[in-house]
């Protein structure tokens, strides 16, 4: 009889200690100190012909995934010419992007050096994820660093129109608030892990409401964690359909350079930027640079070229060259480039 007490106290216990779940403050207490501010400066087109290219300065958030590399999103570094990551400690390292998926809205940054104090964050299984969990953002919206909000994930989102056309993925939805400055940094769960990365807001008819989207942890660990995943350091628009005509594309679609990181690849391979803004349909474009219709012998009118491209330049041998072809002043050009090994 004493032995099945005892039993049934430790059941007893054990149960108790079961249900005693970490509050909101004592997860964010245990993780927030992953989270940094990244900052950046690129290159800003003239708003009129004739006029000085200016320096505009960035904000946004990351988390450490591990001594010295840090996950955010993709258009918080993807044209950056220099960015610094400050942690929480006020500590201030300069960075450089090893990888990203522009169509994802993830990357890969690099410090210079590993902290001289860090803590580092676990990314999750982003496919447990539940609608209706509570989750924890944390970031520094509106340049107010290490900011917590909490919500709930609301959904389960393909983004089809991610950052220009390119073929989306998959993203959850969350009403946690999430504001300027928020992007790249990290969504939790309850138990502490990362389950994504902060990427966008669509807001209603006069600025009203906000739904927040996060790129799964998932998808980092597939596109970027590899080691296959390249930086090219180029923001591109896709032309298709009226857009195409418009610009008079000679295939059904093409990528419009927008803006490119100084020293980047697409720097070093030829490739011209916009220079100027014109508003197209309601939307603003960065124009007269150059038309991307092929990469590496793939023309981007083919269905799945944004896989197929991505799938061909992470297997490039070191030393290759890789050749693209663009439409420059309406007339095709020939460019290539032969990456450093890596």
């Amino acid at each position: 009889m004493g032995l099945q007490r005892g039993l049934i106290a430790a059941a007893l216990l054990a149960a108790g200690v079961a249900a005693r779940a970490e509050t909101v403050g004592e997860v964010f207490k245990r993780v927030g100190d992953s989270v940094v501010v990244i900052r950046t400066s690129e290159s800003e087109a003239p708003d009129r012909p004739g006029s000085a290219a200016t320096n505009e300065a960035g904000l946004g958030s990351g988390v450490l995934i591990d001594k010295d590399r840090v996950l955010t999103a993709a258009h918080v570094v993807q044209v950056a010419d220099t960015i610094t990551v400050q942690l929480v400690s006020g500590e201030t390292l300069s960075a450089k992007v090893v990888s990203s998926e522009p169509s994802a809205d993830l990357a890969l940054i690099q410090l210079e050096r590993a902290p001289m104090k860090y803590s580092v964050a676990t990314l999750g299984d982003s496919d447990n994820v539940q609608v209706g969990d509570e989750v924890l953002v944390v970031g520094a919206p509106l340049g107010m660093s290490h900011t917590l909000s909490v919500g709930h994930i609301s959904g389960r989102r393909v983004e089809q129109k991610l950052h220009g056309g390119f073929a989306g993925f998959e993203l959850l939805q969350t009403d946690a608030s999430i504001n300027p400055g928020n992007s790249g940094g990290p969504m939790f769960d309850m138990s502490g892990n990362v389950i994504g990365i902060v990427s966008h807001i669509i807001f209603g008819e006069a600025g009203a409401g906000g739904l927040g989207f996060v790129a799964t942890s998932n998808m980092a660990k597939a596109l970027l964690l590899s080691g296959k995943a390249m930086w090219s350091g180029m923001e591109g628009y896709m032309l298709e359909g009226d857009l195409a005509r418009i610009f008079q594309l000679p295939q059904e679609r093409g990528v419009l350079v927008q803006r490119i990181a100084k020293g980047s690849p697409a720097a070093k391979i030829g490739l011209k930027a916009g220079d100027r803004k014109a508003v197209i349909g309601g939307d603003e474009f960065l124009v007269g640079g150059d038309i991307i219709l092929e990469i590496h012998g793939i023309s981007l009118a083919e269905p799945g070229a944004h896989a197929r491209v991505r799938e061909v330049l992470e297997s490039v041998a070191p030393g290759t060259p890789i050749s693209m072809i663009v439409l420059r002043g309406g007339r095709k050009l020939e460019l290539e480039w032969t990456p450093p090994n890596r």
